[in-house]
């Protein structure tokens, strides 16, 4: 369940704790968490909801300015309604990792590996280093330049080295984080073509 950043500003500042989704079948379930930018959410409840049900008061806790605001959010979209409450339930894990400097470059190396063998392909170093030389550049540029033609598929896999601490999300891209740039240093070089 991704948010937009002033979603997640006003998450951080304790303005909205709700969220209305349309899903074939729910992503989050109650008692679940969603580690996100602003911290750890904690997922109250998920139950489907019909659009007539929804109240302007409950537009305002998940972020809209109107009701009407949220149904324009919500029309053309597929799959059953889901209102989701959530809480902050404490700091995103990733910031304390990402500045976990020293570290056990062969833990962080064989968990790469690991990831790059579940995948079919090597991708992890060669995405890390393509961050390492274009910062803040956006991601469909990022995923144009390794030839992967989805979009959503290239942000996962990032995602994926953000939990890991070697990444951090910017306004526009991504950059390396400290962990991240002490993992690369220890990498091994790239083979050439």
């Amino acid at each position: 369940m991704l948010f937009k950043q002033a979603t997640l500003d006003a998450i951080a500042e304790g303005r909205v704790d709700l969220a209305f989704r349309r899903w074939r079948r729910p992503t989050v379930k109650a008692g679940g968490t969603l580690t996100t930018p602003v911290g750890v959410l904690t997922i109250d409840a998920v139950a489907p909801v019909d659009v007539s049900a929804i109240a302007e008061a409950d537009a305002a806790r998940a972020g809209f300015p109107t009701l009407a605001a949220l149904h324009r959010e919500l029309d053309g979209r597929e799959g059953d309604l889901f209102r989701i409450a959530f809480h902050r339930s404490g700091v995103d894990p990733r910031i304390a990792l990402r500045d976990a400097v020293p570290l056990d470059a062969t833990i962080v190396l064989a968990k790469l590996a690991d990831m790059d063998r579940r995948h079919g392909a090597p991708w992890t170093l060669i995405t890390l280093r393509l961050i390492a030389e274009r910062p803040g550049v956006r991601a469909g540029d990022l995923a144009a330049a390794l030839g992967e033609p989805e979009l959503l598929a290239f942000k996962t896999r990032v995602r994926r080295l953000k939990a890991l601490g070697l990444t951090e999300s910017l306004e526009v891209g991504y950059r390396l984080s400290p962990r991240g740039a002490a993992t690369l240093a220890l990498a091994p070089p790239p083979t050439p073509p």
